[in-house]
Order: structure tokens, then C-alpha cells, then sequence
């Protein structure tokens, strides 16, 4: 049998280092990666029977869905996202995941819409909850606190300037206006110390100037950051639920207002030590021990509630491979 990994598309300015770490937590079940299939043109592979553990977010592209008959899937931490949703699920797209179901599903909401549409489904959580293959003994353990793309949601000169669409929905909305308030609000939440003393990570890296191997030792390198890191603070998910497979301290700040960004947490965000952030404000608050800023001194203790959800997940992998 012939084995395939998801790879991804970028957009016009950059593309999510994120993605490359759910593919390897796909990877880690295969027994060899024989290709790699983008995530958006399913539909258009046209090679010999394969393969494919089907986890993630889908799909910027709704209207090449649904997969091709000579890939076999394994729906397992499968994202369906509300703008997606609609394409997605129209008469045949619900009729092919009818044909795999169980559908193993990263997040509460895609397990209510497929259920809705008849679909057989259940909350798996997120493939990179297994990635503790990465995991090293506490003794090499640093102490280094890493800032990963904190209260990335907010609006950013980047952000608004993407296209001539979006930066006229800014105007409309007031958010080119909003730069400086990312900024503020970390500045109320962090002490200005850790601020300055921490490693700030972006995983987001400009688009059209690294390969497909270069993203995946991309992904790699960052998970072997994450496992020697004293603690992580960021809004990534998929630098969050890593950490928790990787036994390293993590608190994962939430400022997110759109449904679009929600409704990929239902289910996931009890798994961390959470701040809440109020978007227009800054008031915080969070549902753990925290008193004041968080600081140099600030200790948390992972909940570890995702080993039930990491080791069914191993095991539905493993018997798809085998």
C-alpha cells in the first residue's frame, strides 16, 4: 500500500508553519511518505490507490471537494470550518463522508454540522495532541520562555493591506485604526521584562521562498524548541496543543471575536490554562492562579486532560496504517 501526507497551498504573503506540524503528527503513523497531496486539489489527484490520513483544517477550496475515489481516507482531528461548511457539504460531499464515517473531528462544532447533515461523527481532538514522540527528559530542559504569535487575530498594518478588499472592509470596520492595540493589551497581560527577555516566534513566515522540506524542518525545528522551552505563551493552536503532548508549561491567550476563529476551539479550549482577553478593552481573565501580570515567576501546570484523546487517536491511526 501506498501511503500520502498532506501538504498545503500558501496565500499571497505568507503561509502557517501549523500545518506542517499537524502533517507530522500524521506522519509519525506512516510506515514511508510515497507523496505529497495538497490539501487543496483532492479531487485532482489521479495516481495509483492511496493512503491519506485526512486531519486539519478544511478547505480554502470548496469547489474541488470531494477527494478522489483512489485516495482512502482516515477522517481523524478533521476540521470542516463554518466558511467551508456550505461547499463542503453539499449532496455529494455529504454522501462521501457518509461512506467514511466515523468522522473523527478536531472540534465540537464540525461534530454538530456533520451530525446535522445525518453524518456519523465524534469529538477526536487535534492529531498533534500524539506528537509527544517529540518529547525529551525534563533534565534538558531550559529555561527559556517562548512568545508565539500572541494575539496573532488582532488587527495588524500586514493584516489590513493584504488585498484592496480588505483594506477597504478596514476603513468600513475601524480596524486600520486598531495597531497599536495588540500591543497595549500584551503590554497589560505580560510584564514588560518577559516581554523584553523572551524569544518572540512568528509561524507565520513569508510565502513563495521556502520548499515543502524546508516547511517541514521548519515544523520540526519548532517542536524541538517547544520541548525545552520553561514555558510558552502564545494564540496558536498549533503551538498550544503541541506543548501539551510535549509536557512543556503553556497558557494560551484567547482574544479571538469571529465565529470563523471560535468555532475551530469548541471542545479544545478546556484542554489549556487559558487568559481571555477582551478584545476592546484588555481586561483579562483567566481560569487558572494568576495573580497580576504574567512574569518571570510565573508557574502553571498543564491540565493533562488530552492523554484519553491522544491515545484513541494512536490507536485509530495505527489500525488504519496496519
Amino acid at each position: 500500500m501506498r501511503y500520502g501526507l498532506l501538504t498545503y497551498a500558501e496565500n499571497r504573503k505568507f503561509f502557517n508553519v501549523g500545518d506542517y506540524i499537524q502533517s507530522l503528527a500524521a506522519q509519525q503513523f506512516l510506515p514511508q511518505v510515497d507523496e505529497y497531496l495538497n490539501r487543496e486539489a483532492l479531487a485532482d489527484y489521479a495516481g495509483d490507490p492511496i493512503k491519506l490520513i485526512m486531519n486539519g483544517w478544511f478547505t480554502h477550496n470548496a469547489t474541488n471537494w470531494v477527494p478522489a475515489p483512489t485516495i482512502e481516507p482516515l477522517f481523524v482531528s478533521f476540521h470542516v470550518n463554518n466558511t467551508a461548511a456550505p461547499g463542503m457539504l453539499d449532496s455529494a460531499g455529504v454522501a462521501y463522508l457518509k461512506a467514511h464515517q466515523p468522522i473523527g473531528c478536531r472540534d465540537q462544532f464540525t461534530v454538530d454540522t456533520l451530525r446535522a447533515k445525518g453524518i456519523a461523527a465524534y469529538f477526536s481532538g487535534c492529531l498533534t495532541l500524539t506528537l509527544d514522540s517529540y518529547r525529551v527528559e525534563d533534565s534538558e530542559r531550559g529555561d527559556t520562555v517562548y512568545i508565539v504569535d500572541p494575539l496573532y487575530g488582532y488587527p495588524t498594518r500586514e493584516k489590513v493591506t493584504y488585498n484592496y478588499r480588505r483594506f477597504l472592509r478596514s476603513i468600513q470596520n475601524g480596524d486600520i485604526f486598531k495597531f497599536r492595540r495588540r500591543a497595549r493589551h500584551l503590554g497589560n497581560l505580560i510584564d514588560k521584562d518577559l516581554l523584553a527577555s523572551a524569544i518572540h516566534v512568528n509561524q507565520e513566515p513569508p510565502a513563495n521562498t521556502f520548499s515543502d522540506a524546508e516547511k517541514f524542518a521548519m515544523a520540526e525545528d519548532l517542536l524541538r524548541m517547544y520541548a525545552r522551552a520553561r514555558l510558552v505563551i502564545t494564540s496558536r493552536i498549533h503551538c498550544a496543543l503541541p506543548c501539551l503532548a510535549l509536557g512543556t508549561p503553556v497558557i494560551f491567550i484567547n482574544g479571538f471575536t469571529t465565529f470563523v476563529d471560535s468555532c475551530r476551539f469548541d471542545g479544545i479550549l478546556d484542554l489549556f490554562n487559558r487568559v481571555d482577553v477582551d478584545s476592546r478593552t484588555g481586561d483579562f481573565s483567566a481560569n487558572f492562579p494568576l495573580q497580576g501580570k504574567i512574569d518571570a515567576d510565573t508557574v502553571v501546570v498543564n491540565k493533562d486532560l488530552h492523554h484519553g484523546l491522544a491515545d484513541a487517536m494512536k490507536a485509530t491511526c495505527r489500525g488504519f496504517v496496519s
